[in-house]
């Protein structure tokens, strides 16, 4: 099961743009022309080419493109200038010389990073703030209980079984949502029950656990500061961001 804690950060991403910045050769005036050339070529290439009906080879090159532009603006919170990113490759893919100094690398990086942390803390503010309305208006709800650590919990179904301890696995069917309703994480959709430690996931999966009776089914609306905090997890999961589960416990192992 995959809601174990973890620390994603936007550092890999502009590790990434690092990594693509050391690319520089000399050239003359006439083989600057012949590559402005090059690049009309590729950027018509480009435009020509129908990627479903190329190679597999073709295909894989186009995915990794594809994603790794996903991926940078994901990491960078959209902070990334897509097409001075597109430009840059084509210049690369042509033989052209760079028309960034490769020299003001760390410099511009430094830049982009406070740039991301910028971007990273608008988007979050909002996150947090819409995530705050949620639990507010899930905790008038009939039948609503709010704990003092702030995780709120409604019964669906209750169970009259054992409840587990910390020290204890178990099996349970989840199905994991962002407040929007965006499906990150299902046991339920994957057809298959998920066995985990008690106390080896978020906090309040490891609070709720303790208090539900075998054959239970809840809901689960989490505050932040017990699921994945400022940090966020696997893209999906936002910083700051509220969760809600609904979690059925099968078994106590």
């Amino acid at each position: 099961m995959n809601i174990v804690k973890a620390r994603v950060t936007a550092a890999f991403g502009i590790i990434l743009l690092l990594s693509g910045c050391d690319v520089a050769t000399s050239a003359t005036n006439d083989e600057h022309s012949e590559i402005g050339k090059k690049v009309e070529i590729l950027d018509q290439n480009v435009a020509d080419k129908n990627v479903v009906n190329e190679s597999d080879l073709t295909k894989a090159s186009y995915l990794i493109g594809f994603n790794q532009a996903q991926n940078m603006v994901d990491r960078t919170f959209g902070a990334i200038d897509l097409e001075a990113y597109a430009q840059g490759v084509q210049d690369q893919v042509a033989g052209a010389e760079s028309v960034v100094d490769p020299n003001q690398g760390e410099a511009l990086m430094t830049a982009l990073g406070k740039a991301v942390e910028a971007k990273q803390a608008q988007a979050s503010e909002g996150v947090r703030t819409e995530g705050e309305a949620y639990r507010t208006a899930f905790a008038a709800k009939q039948g609503v209980v709010t704990l003092p650590s702030g995780l709120l919990y409604q019964v669906m179904h209750e169970g009259n079984g054992a409840k587990p301890a910390a020290s204890d696995t178990v099996v349970t069917h989840y199905h994991g949502m962002l407040i929007d309703g965006t499906v990150f994480d299902s046991s339920v959709d994957r057809g298959e029950p998920a066995s985990f430690a008690v106390n080896g996931v978020i906090r309040g999966w490891t609070e709720a656990l303790q208090l539900m009776a075998t054959g239970s089914k809840w809901r689960l609306v989490i505050p932040p500061e017990l699921a994945y905090g400022a940090s966020g997890s696997r893209g999906t999961i936002p910083p700051h961001a509220t969760l809600e589960f609904e979690v059925e416990l099968l078994e106590i192992k």
